[in-house]
């Protein structure tokens, strides 16, 4: 689980989602840097000659209108065939890339109502595209959507206690959020509600205020968020980014406690 969530990002890249399969065919999906969806289809580049040129062709067009820099190709069901009509399309494509993404819980995460929340207006087929899509730009953000045990992180995973399973699994999770940090201009729901020092109803109230008043400037704007009190602003402060922030270590795993420590020591 660990390693899954801990692979690294590859941000602010426009890229092309792919979910393999014979009978229902390829499902596609088109995200921007921000992990936006701008576009979906479904190809059937198994089927014969003629619709593995239309799928090409198909793949391409979207490529070039959006332009695609980066593939992210689900591991699953017809994933070899799928990836040899890739490498066809990107020796036309001179400059894409394409790269093997595990499917592992993105079909639990399709049907689920947080897609649904996320997505009502796409089947759940399509929805599945969109989550391979993101996994590539940011492991992290996309999988803790997911419950841990859907993921696969063990085949004797039953095995164990239910709640100690679940404890644990929350625990390394977590770990994993707040060694990474987050970007709080940024996260999702899913993603704040991870780190340590913020429920749910925090993480909500974070997206709210940032959608209401703009991006955050600063690290200290936290404490305007409702129901985000002094003691939760003190264990979370340190596990939440802001780039856009004037001052540098707000951008950095130093808590504000220790900005006066660290510009001496500069």
């Amino acid at each position: 689980l660990r390693q899954l969530l801990l692979q690294p990002p590859i941000k602010g890249k426009v890229a092309l989602g792919l979910d393999p399969g014979y009978r229902m065919g390829c499902k596609t999906a088109v995200v921007d840097a921000t992990g936006k969806v701008l576009d979906t289809a479904v190809v059937y580049p198994t089927f014969s000659k003629a619709k593995r040129a239309e799928a090409i062709e198909t793949l391409r067009r979207l490529m070039d209108r959006y332009g695609v820099t980066h593939i992210a190709l689900g591991n699953g069901t017809a994933s070899r065939e799928t990836e040899a009509m890739v490498c066809e399309l990107l020796r036309q494509k001179h400059g894409a890339a394409y790269m093997i993404v595990s499917e592992a819980g993105a079909s639990v995460y399709s049907a689920s109502p947080l897609a649904a929340e996320e997505f009502p207006q796409y089947d759940v087929s399509l929805r599945s595209a969109v989550s391979i899509a993101r996994r590539l730009q940011d492991p992290l953000a996309e999988l803790v959507k997911i419950d841990p045990k859907a993921i696969g992180v063990g085949q004797y995973q039953h095995d164990m206690p239910r709640a100690r399973l679940d404890e644990t699994l929350a625990g390394v999770v977590e770990n994993c959020v707040n060694t990474v940090g987050v970007d709080l201009n940024t996260a999702s729901f899913s993603l704040l509600s991870h780190v340590a020092g913020i429920n749910a109803a925090v993480a909500k109230n974070i997206v709210a205020w940032r959608e209401e008043n703009g991006l955050f400037s600063s690290r200290k704007q936290l404490q305007k968020v409702n129901k985000l009190g002094k003691k939760a602003y003190e264990q979370c402060a340190g596990f939440l980014r802001v780039p856009e922030s004037a001052d540098l270590l707000d951008n950095t795993a130093v808590h504000p406690e220790s900005y006066d420590a660290a510009k001496a020591l500069l």
